[in-house]
């Protein structure tokens, strides 16, 4: 059986950011887990060669972010853009040589506190930093019936949700995943307040592990989910809970660090099962939008 939502009550609003250019410290090192310093690309810009569907290892980079990277210079409506744009909801450019083209939005990247948004490669050359893009906002607040007190959902599109093929069986919700992830990978992020915004990171210091559970496999736009890691009211460990959420960035020289994921479904209760599928990605999920 299908899960259905509360999909007419949920609002659609327009939030909007800015191409956001890339920023470094006065320094430009970053220290890998090993003590070796190197300068390498990080968050922002149009990122022309890294898209969904490509791997998260193997780039000479560091956090990078597939497709395009923006932000608000507000501060308070960039809080907004980040909690109210949900992964899925179309994007549109409103500004430049590729005014009226059309995307979406694959997650979003707590710390730097960036919307990622996918276009088209044709899109991407016609596109410049300070570009502004307009969001449909629509997502927040949903509520899947007979689920209301046992899995919360977040940072999706409805759409999405619909695409996703989850199946009700047995009073739990079965959503196709790409990988398993045990809680004691989780790290950068983990703690935060929320998880309405932004990511964490599962890390990759211990490749060993990584290819134990098959997690050397992973792309741009996979779900994943996260074993006994509850994202209810923040980010923690918590036996027998489970978040399913999107692989946002790439894997990173940093100790604690390795490729994000933004929460998209949540349980404290166990009504979460992950079913393996190699095609449960959002480029699959979202092709034809």
């Amino acid at each position: 059986m299908k899960p259905r939502i509360n999909r007419e009550k949920l609002v659609m609003q327009s939030v909007m950011g800015e191409i956001h250019h890339p920023t470094m410290r006065a320094s430009a090192y970053r220290l890998e887990d090993n003590g070796v310093p190197y300068v390498l690309p990080g968050t922002g810009a149009i990122t022309y060669n890294v898209k969904i569907g490509d791997s998260v290892y193997g780039f000479a980079a560091d956090h990078v972010e597939p497709g395009v990277s923006i932000k608000n210079s507000d501060v308070a409506e960039n809080a907004a853009l980040n909690t109210l744009a949900c992964v899925g909801n179309t994007a549109y450019v409103v500004s430049g040589d590729a005014k009226g083209e059309k995307g979406y939005v694959t997650g979003t990247h707590g710390g730097i506190e960036h919307v990622l948004v996918y276009f088209e490669e044709s899109t991407l050359d016609k596109l410049c930093i300070k570009d502004k893009i307009q969001i449909r906002a629509q997502g927040l607040g949903m509520v899947i019936e007979g689920f209301e007190d046992t899995v919360k959902a977040m940072n999706m599109d409805p759409r999405l949700f619909d695409a996703m093929n989850i199946e009700v069986r047995d009073g739990k919700l079965y959503v196709p995943v790409a990988g398993r992830v045990p809680a004691y990978l989780m790290g950068s992020g983990i703690g935060s307040s929320s998880a309405y915004s932004g990511d964490y990171d599962i890390m990759t210091a211990d490749w060993d592990v990584i290819v134990r559970y098959g997690l050397d496999k992973l792309r741009f736009g996979d779900l994943v989910l996260l074993e006994n890691c509850d994202t209810s009211y923040g980010r923690g460990y918590l036996t027998g809970a489970a978040t399913i959420g999107v692989v946002v960035h790439s894997d990173c020289i940093l100790a604690g660090h390795g490729p994000g994921v933004t929460t998209l479904l949540t349980s404290r209760t166990g009504a979460l099962e992950g079913v393996i599928d190699d095609n449960a990605n959002i480029g699959n999920y979202m092709r034809g939008e």
